[in-house]
């Protein structure tokens, strides 16, 4: 057999810009070179880890210069962890960057013409912007390279933090993460600190084996904080021991929860999840509107961003009290609420029941009756059947997941022939893909990105779509 051809080392490579999943660009000779972590500006030697016809990924092994946009990143984490890869790069180019990202999707790619681009909505909060994090336990945490070159025996090997990317069964240990506010870096160490002294056992990833699995911390604007604590069984001494020092010694915690989970894996959704003491759900006001968020419901992440995304889709919307709303993809109806006032009736679709549950909550939280919900799979609930009974849609507002709508999706939206469609993507490349399949009957008429996770590549995209005269 032959040897594997060696990979080549590239030298002094200039990065000159930043691609649609974050990562570096560079070009040697008519190849493209995508690299993690690097800005444009740096200069650096490129040593290569895959190969394909038209374009290379590798990783820098050497500095020659560094980028003039560098700016020291304020997280001790920062490189390792995985998360907030932007830190080094100042926040107002991290915003040109999403909106140049957005904008090449869906000109380049898409090759569509847009009407108006209007300037991208920076976050409010760079850092400790988050109203959700979860943690994992782990008996055998990542150890750092001086660690590992010391020599010397690692007895402290329990970590309470963030899985290391690409491998599963390595946790960093956290000290400070910049992304929830307070008390959630004070009662995860605390947590942990709790939990050695007392001997608690860390999970075991690989092993499956252990007490403490997940500690998830929630948290509203005006200060409420939901506390659930994930255990791989029921020890109720120590169950109790954990609960009991996490509410004595946080009083700002107002919903304790816990759940028990002897699954191979750590989605709780399936789960029972038990109150230990507190109220059973936080509660967000956004405009005026109240919003219950239970232990399961999905809530944007960026709370204030999020306000800022949802007053665009209602300005786009531009609904004057007399039309007919469908919004797909509802979750819990947090859009289809928020422009309920301004509609006859907001029909919201959504394929997670529990969730379709907590959007009928909160249309009776807020007193809310011209709204109703259906839940199931979209493509087959949006049917010519459905609209027939329901009535044809003025409006369609669609905020779609990350690998957005089904063809089927797409093609009954545009039997249904609405006036206008707003699209809210959180992922420019698919939101592209099918506002080209829809163009031929919709102009895309403007759109408005906004940035919900500052020092990432993540960017969301609002979209208005004009019916063709």
């Amino acid at each position: 057999m032959g040897r594997k051809k060696e990979l080549p080392l590239l030298e002094k490579v200039t990065i000159t810009d930043i691609g649609s999943e974050g990562n570096a660009i560079a070009r040697v000779g008519n190849m493209v070179v995508f690299v993690p972590m690097l800005i444009p500006g740096d200069v650096a030697d490129i040593k290569v880890l895959r190969k394909k016809k038209k374009y290379m990924e590798g990783i820098p092994v050497k500095f020659h210069e560094y980028s003039s946009l560098r700016q020291e990143p304020v997280c001790e984490h920062f490189g390792t962890c995985g998360g907030c890869k932007w830190q080094h790069l100042p926040y107002v180019n991290q915003l040109l960057y999403k909106e140049k990202q957005v904008t090449d999707n869906l000109t380049r790619i898409g090759k569509l013409e847009i009407g108006e681009i209007r300037p991208i909505k920076g976050s409010v909060n760079e850092y400790f912007y988050r109203n959700k994090l979860e943690y994992t336990f782990s008996n055998k945490r990542w150890l750092t390279r001086d660690e590992i070159n010391s020599g010397n025996r690692i007895e402290a090997q329990n970590a309470l933090g963030f899985h290391i990317p690409g491998l599963f069964d390595k946790v960093l240990e956290i000290n400070k993460c910049h992304l929830q506010p307070e008390p959630s870096n004070e009662i995860r160490n605390a947590v942990r600190d709790f939990a050695n002294l007392r001997g608690l056992e860390f999970f075991d990833l690989r092993e499956q084996k252990g007490l403490l699995r997940n500690l998830i911390i929630r948290n509203t604007l005006d200060g409420q904080v939901m506390v659930i604590v994930v255990f791989y069984r029921d020890d109720k001494q120590a169950r109790e021991s954990l609960l009991d020092f996490i509410s004595d010694s946080f009083p700002s915690v107002t919903s304790l929860m816990y759940i028990i989970n002897p699954k191979r894996n750590d989605t709780v959704n399936d789960l029972e999840v038990k109150l230990y003491r507190g109220a059973d759900h936080l509660e967000e006001v956004m405009d005026g509107l109240r919003f219950r968020i239970s232990p399961k419901s999905f809530y944007q992440t960026n709370t204030r961003q999020a306000t800022e995304l949802y007053r665009t889709v209602k300005e786009f919307a531009c609904l004057t009290g007399t039309e007919l709303v469908y919004d797909l993809y509802t979750g819990t109806g947090t859009i289809a609420n928020y422009v309920a006032g301004s509609a006859a009736k907001v029909i919201g679709l959504e394929y997670i029941e529990d969730a379709v549950k907590d959007a009928v909550g909160n249309s009776l939280l807020n007193n809310i009756t011209n709204t109703s919900f259906h839940s199931g799979d979209i493509r087959e609930i949006l049917s010519d059947e459905f609209i027939f009974e329901y009535g044809r849609p003025d409006v369609v507002i669609t905020d779609p997941p990350r690998a957005g709508m089904h063809e089927d999706v797409i093609r009954s939206i545009i039997r249904a022939n609405p006036g206008k469609i707003v699209y809210v993507s959180c992922n420019p490349a698919t939101q592209a893909r099918d506002i080209q399949m829809l163009s031929e009957h919709y102009n895309l008429s403007v759109i408005q990105p906004v940035d919900m996770f500052p020092h990432t590549h993540h960017v969301e995209n609002v979209a208005l779509l004009l019916r063709r005269q």
